[in-house]
């Protein structure tokens, strides 16, 4: 991946670092929070071109996968008192991470620049889960693991065949093996939430 725009090369250093936080703009005397997403995909744009420029998006969302999987990894061993979930919620936090980190090496290599903080989107999933708790917990944060899982590997799954970059394919299917499997564990998760969902319905309804 080498045809980048000569125009904004010498900015590449300052992108990158600015995204390492949420950058905090004025408008109209109120501060708000610009996305770590269009902040990475923004830098990206000015630098690359065609089949680079699909790559970038690719890596861009895939750190936004992973950023928002070790949030409500973390979550769901907080709000959750079953222990099949929080276990599930370990794995996510612990193998997104392991994720993350060889992301952030392979996009520097390719400098592209990725989002280092939690995503509005994975914000707002977040949002949705955090005062959940108990079985209603359980069964929201399975549901989005489950979709959320099937979404990644149609993601990955195209990265892993369309990429023009080697290292990107690779990462790609490699990584798709860990997104396979937390989906299964996922779908057993979402089976065991939704028995228990329903013996309590029917306690219940017997009384």
């Amino acid at each position: 991946m080498t045809n980048f725009k000569p125009t904004i090369l010498k900015t590449s250093l300052f992108a990158t670092t600015f995204v390492a936080a949420l950058s905090i703009v004025s408008c109209g005397g109120n501060m708000e929070v610009e996305d770590s997403k269009e902040i990475a995909e923004e830098s990206n744009n000015e630098k690359f071109e065609n089949a680079e420029e699909d790559d970038a998006d690719f890596l861009v969302s895939a750190a936004e996968i992973n950023l928002e999987e070790i949030q409500l990894g973390q979550l769901a061993q907080t709000n959750s008192s079953m222990p099949d979930v929080i276990e599930l919620g370990k794995m996510m936090e612990e193998e997104h991470t392991k994720a993350l980190e060889d992301l952030k090496i392979l996009a520097d290599k390719k400098q592209i620049t990725i989002p280092t903080t939690i995503t509005t989107d994975g914000m707002d999933a977040y949002d949705k889960l955090k005062d959940k708790v108990g079985v209603d917990f359980d069964k929201a944060y399975c549901d989005m693991m489950v979709n959320g899982h099937e979404d990644a590997i149609r993601e990955f799954e195209k990265g892993s065949t369309d990429s023009e970059d080697s290292d990107i394919k690779l990462w790609a299917s490699t990584t798709l093996v860990s997104l396979r499997n937390h989906l299964d564990h996922s779908v057993a998760c979402q089976d065991k939430c939704a028995k228990i969902k329903s013996e309590t319905n029917e306690t219940k309804s017997k009384k």
